[in-house]
């Protein structure tokens, strides 16, 4: 007998009458397996045996796992011997047994199996890993009929990964061995991902191997999809691209995820991303984020979202471009959860969000100094507002998509963080990052809040506008600074507008027909009605003061008309309408008298805002005697005073005038003849001969400070003029100081006066507006009182030298004028 291992091949070539007695000696099984061979391997399987083998192996199950056992024997010699011949031979076998044998038997036959591909993926050879990674894939598409409790894929995983990364000199060659390796990653994912008893494949040990795998080769893509949506390319492109081969692989994985795994397919994500420096520029990261958005399940986003932001407060010291890069992934992400589900951690969000946008602040304005300090130009703080304006913008997605009860919220979380001076505020330290860094916070913090109310609409205004945010908003109204009052008023237009009429109004200008605007609305509600009575007069006061700021620009007026427009359509009753022209008839008094030396530019403003709103309001409430008087003043004005409307006081070269007179009646919009035209029942008149005076509050905490500054700085005087060493100034006597002090006749006409408005103003003018007058006189005596009790406090502990007792006259008098006024009416 033959005892060689090639006996088979030697039985074939043997004549048949010698030694004929040693076939029969082999068992069945090896003689059948043996038989599939053929003397060439180029001649490739022989069929006919390979039919009666696996009848056999079908027919005898339990012969399966010798079978298995001996092609894997004669498969390992053959590698070794470099016959590769035999060995694409011995693995189109196993496949054809693979595909025909079903039954319980075939669990030890696949561990041949698996055996078999293994050797095959460790040689060398490119032909070898790839055929055995095709055979790996046939047997990943077999659904075995019961589960298997010790099969493990690790060092598949492992090697499928290596191949991926494939570096082969021939770019052929490479090629194959990445699509061979993404296809063997894939057959690994589909064999697993649905066997419970195989959810060890995503432990962060094997997933560290299959998700930059795919990626690196995603990356490697010329042309990728960058819009992240799924798409269908044909059978022969698929095949010729390993970028394409890779995302159906990556998506296939990440929609396979379940709950508990979504942290651990993500994170490796994050990590490879950081390894190939992907945040700048961020392209592909974008393009990465929304596969995984658009390919996990929705209720999954909110997942994505917090790894993002964890990632973030990593990163939170890098430089801008790679915190914008991050930013700008977080912002496509929200943008595509938004449609589905975000979660229960919104504020969490914002929180991180917010947190990142004060750093920001932070780091532009210690480059602005060093950038000062050494006399250099710092390129860093212009890449910090790129972080700045990238952070908005995801505010902006994220709470421009939550349901209404979630964006009230979020405005009120936001408008908590603001910085108002006098308010207590947790997270700013405006001593520590300056009246620069206060304001830079400030309109960050307002630009937000735009992007989120940005189509919030409320059922009632209440509910848009309560009192907590109400106040704080207002105190921003009246700061000393243009930007900031133009983002209150737009985040007040946001909140008010309920019918989408704030692009019809844009821009200040005289409307000819305003019914040709189309503008909806709807009947005032109760709700309205009563937020108008309880805080229409603070509406009314910041307004009115709004318009007296000095640094006022054109889009300062203009938001101030978008304003009272949007009041008179939305929470405008009858009474509402009052007062709305006693506040235009106001603001007109104001820039006439000028008593407090506005600039003429901001005098014809006003004046222009108050022609053109009063042409709306008159065709608002279609009013025919109160639209002519309107339509003649603004006649008269544009051919005798055009710098006094909006189409020119606002333009680039407008010719101011050296004075405004009372003289020319025909120029303004007089109180009686608007009173005469609206006579009626409708409306109550008679209030409209009670000039409107703005309340003195203390509502805004800012004014409070001032006020604090104005009596410290009254008690600095005062201390250095009581110094023995100090010259005491003269005051300067004229004629004219002497003929006011002898003649008092002037002042006793004046107090007369000043006595019957204020006794006509409390029978005419509404309750509400009387207690809220009276309610703010009582806080500024009461913050008066608190003030000088402080006083006393600090020099009781000899902090303070002793102060003349004209302090208590200057902090009392406007105060105590005001109440003996009230008190003789």
């Amino acid at each position: 007998t033959f005892l060689s291992e090639d006996i088979s091949l030697y039985e074939r070539r043997m004549p048949a009458g010698v030694c004929g007695c040693c076939g029969p000696l082999r068992p069945r099984y090896k003689r059948l397996v043996d038989n599939i061979f053929p003397e060439d391997p180029k001649d490739g399987l022989v069929k006919s045996d390979m039919e009666k083998l696996t009848f056999y192996a079908v027919s005898a199950p339990e012969k399966l796992d010798r079978i298995g056992a001996y092609l894997a024997e004669r498969l390992s010699r053959d590698v070794i011997r470099h016959r590769y011949g035999y060995v694409v031979i011995a693995m189109e076998a196993l496949d054809q047994l693979l595909m025909a044998c079903h039954s319980q038997s075939i669990k030890p036959f696949v561990e041949s199996f698996l055996q078999m591909v293994a050797k095959l993926l460790e040689s060398r050879e490119p032909d070898l890993q790839v055929l055995g990674t095709h055979s790996f894939v046939k047997f990943a598409n077999i659904e075995e009929d019961t589960p298997s409790y010790h099969r493990r894929y690790d060092f598949f995983v492992s090697q499928f990964s290596a191949m991926c990364h494939s570096t082969h000199e021939d770019p052929d060659t490479c090629t194959r061995i990445r699509m061979a390796g993404i296809k063997g990653l894939q057959g690994v994912v589909r064999k697993t991902v649905n066997d419970e008893l195989q959810a060890i494949i995503w432990e962060p040990q094997h997933m560290d191997k299959l998700i930059p795998s795919m990626l690196f080769n995603m990356q490697e893509a010329e042309d990728w999809d960058r819009s992240g949506l799924p798409t269908t390319p044909s059978g022969g492109e698929r095949e010729e691209s390993p970028a394409i081969l890779a995302e159906s692989c990556f998506r296939e994985l990440l929609g396979r995820a379940a709950y508990g795994n979504m942290n651990n397919a993500v994170r490796p994500v994050l990590v490879h991303l950081d390894n190939h420096h992907l945040w700048e520029p961020n392209e592909f990261a974008v393009s990465c984020f929304k596969i995984i958005m658009y390919s996990i399940q929705a209720q999954h986003s909110h997942h994505v979202i917090q790894q993002v932001l964890g990632h973030l407060d990593t990163h939170n010291k890098d430089t801008p471009r790679v915190r914008a890069g991050i930013v700008q992934v977080l912002l496509e992400t929200v943008a595509i959860a938004a449609k589905g589900s975000i979660g229960p951690t919104v504020l969490e969000v914002f929180n991180t969000l917010l947190k990142h946008l004060r750093m920001s602040v932070d780091f532009e304005l210690g480059d602005r100094r060093n950038s000062a300090s050494s006399g250099s130009t710092s390129y860093r703080e212009s890449e910090e507002r790129i972080v700045q304006n990238a952070i908005i913008q995801t505010i902006g997605f994220f709470g421009g998509n939550l349901p209404d009860y979630q964006r009230a919220e979020v405005m009120m979380f936001i408008m908590g963080k603001v910085p108002v001076y006098g308010a207590p505020c947790h997270t700013l330290d405006t001593a520590q990052i300056g009246d620069l860094g206060t304001k830079r916070v400030q309109i960050m913090l307002l630009r937000s809040l735009i992007m989120v109310t940005s189509g919030y609409k409320s059922k009632t205004i209440s509910a848009a506008l309560p009192a907590p945010f109400l106040d704080p908003l207002f105190s921003l109204s009246l700061t000393e600074d243009s930007e900031l009052r133009q983002l209150v008023l737009e985040i007040l237009h946001n909140l008010i507008d309920r019918h989408d009429n704030r692009a019809k109004l844009r821009g200040i200008r005289i409307i000819p027909d305003v019914s040709a605007l189309k503008i909806k609305r709807e009947k005032i509600s109760r709700q309205d009605i009563g937020f108008m009575k309880k805080h229409g007069q603070q509406l009314y006061r910041h307004i009115y003061l709004g318009c007296k700021e000095e640094d006022n620009l054109h889009k300062n007026f203009e938001l101030l008309f978008t304003a009272l427009a949007l009041i008179t359509i939305e929470l405008a009753n009858e009474e509402v309408v009052i007062d709305l022209i006693r506040l235009a008839i106001a603001l007109q008094e104001m820039a006439l008298a000028n008593e407090e030396n506005l600039s003429m530019f901001i005098r014809c403003g006003t004046m222009a805002l108050v022609a053109a709103y009063l042409n709306f309001i008159s065709q608002m409430i279609a009013n025919p005697p109160f639209c002519q008087h309107v339509s003649k003043v603004i006649e008269t004005r544009n051919q005798e005073a055009p710098y006094l409307l909006p189409e020119h006081i606002f333009r680039e070269k407008c010719v101011l005038p050296m004075s405004l007179e009372r003289d020319n009646r025909s120029w303004f919009f007089q109180t009686n003849e608007i009173a005469e035209s609206l006579a009626g029942p409708s409306y109550s008149v008679d209030r409209l001969s009670v000039p409107y005076i703005p309340q003195v509050t203390d509502e805004d905490h800012l004014s409070r400070r001032k006020s604090v500054v104005d009596t410290i700085s009254i008690q600095v005087d005062l201390m250095s003029n009581n110094q023995p060493d100090k010259s005491q100034k003269a005051e300067e006597i004229t004629f004219e100081a002497l003929k006011k002090a002898i003649d008092t006749t002037g002042m006793e006409e004046q107090e007369k006066e000043k006595r019957r408005q204020v006794i006509e103003k409390f029978q005419k003018a509404p309750f509400e507006e009387i207690a809220a007058q009276c309610e703010s006189r009582a806080n500024l005596l009461h913050d008066k009182l608190t003030q000088i009790f402080e006083l006393t406090i600090r020099y009781c502990h000899g902090d303070m030298k002793p102060l003349h007792t004209e302090i208590h006259n200057l902090a009392f008098s406007e105060t105590c004028k005001v109440n003996n006024i009230s008190s003789t009416s």
